[in-house]
Parts: C-alpha cells; sequence; structure tokens
C-alpha cells in the first residue's frame, strides 16, 4: 500500500489573510466555491477554521465516491489541515504572501493508496484527476476573494 498524493497551486491577487479567511469559512464561502465534483454539503460543527466538522461526498470519477467527514485544524498561522474520519485521506490548505495585495494558496492531499494493479493505477491517475478538481476549486477561490 503506497501513500498517494495530489498537489495543486494558484497565484491569487487578494492578501493572504483575505483568503485564508474565505477557505477558513465553511459556513459561507467554502460550499460556494466547491466544484461540481462535491456533493451533499453539510457543515456539522462549527464553521469558521480550527474545530469545523463538514461533511461532502467527492466524485472523483464517474464510479469513484468518497464519502468524507473532515474534521479541521489550524496547526500554524495560513494552513488549514482536514483529517477524513472515513479514511486516510488529509488534505493541507496553505496560504502565504507572494507579493504586494498577492498570495500563494497550495492544497495537498495525501493517503494510502490501494496495493497491486489498482494501486498502481490509483497513484498514476488518481494525482491527476484530483489536481484538475482543485485547480478548479481554486480558481473558484480566486473569483471569490478578487472581488
Amino acid at each position: 500500500m503506497a501513500q498517494v498524493e495530489a498537489t495543486t497551486e494558484r497565484i491569487i491577487a487578494a492578501d493572504a489573510e483575505k483568503v485564508f479567511d474565505a477557505l477558513a469559512d465553511y459556513k459561507e464561502v467554502r460550499g460556494k466555491v466547491l466544484t461540481g465534483h462535491f456533493s451533499e454539503y453539510e457543515v456539522r460543527e462549527g464553521g469558521d477554521g480550527e474545530g469545523t466538522l463538514v461533511h461532502w461526498k467527492l466524485q472523483a470519477t464517474s464510479k469513484r465516491v468518497r464519502d468524507c467527514l473532515l474534521e479541521v485544524t489550524e496547526p500554524t498561522d495560513g494552513q488549514l489541515i482536514e483529517k477524513d474520519r472515513n479514511s486516510s485521506m488529509v488534505t493541507t490548505w496553505t496560504v502565504t504572501p507572494a507579493g504586494e495585495g498577492k498570495s500563494k494558496a497550495v492544497v495537498s492531499t495525501v493517503w494510502n493508496g490501494a496495493g497491486g494493479i489498482g494501486g498502481f493505477f490509483e497513484k498514476t491517475f488518481a494525482p491527476k484527476g484530483l489536481g484538475r478538481i482543485y485547480d478548479e476549486l481554486l480558481q473558484n477561490l480566486a473569483t471569490e476573494v478578487e472581488k
């Protein structure tokens, strides 16, 4: 069983604090910036960063749907970590300044992949597919905070 990782980043024309606050706002903003790959979005506890418990289903492919129940922590300034209670999946969001009025948002997800031939295909194709989903999500976030 190998670890699988998908990472995507984007420069956003907004201050890092504004971008981070938008990402951490699970009540209002996060649901708006999710792509069509996400469904059944529900904030179950909290709603603003640390201490939030949020649920969604992520449909990565036509056949692959992951039921996610995520606990949110903020281990350092500018960083959110979402740990899935239903799997080994951990997603880290990091927002840092990137010059005057700009920020860099990086999202990285890791999980324990399957073994055997299925694991080979998962490790080969899943990061690209998840990267496309996150790229679209980061574009939606940029559109939201650059208003």
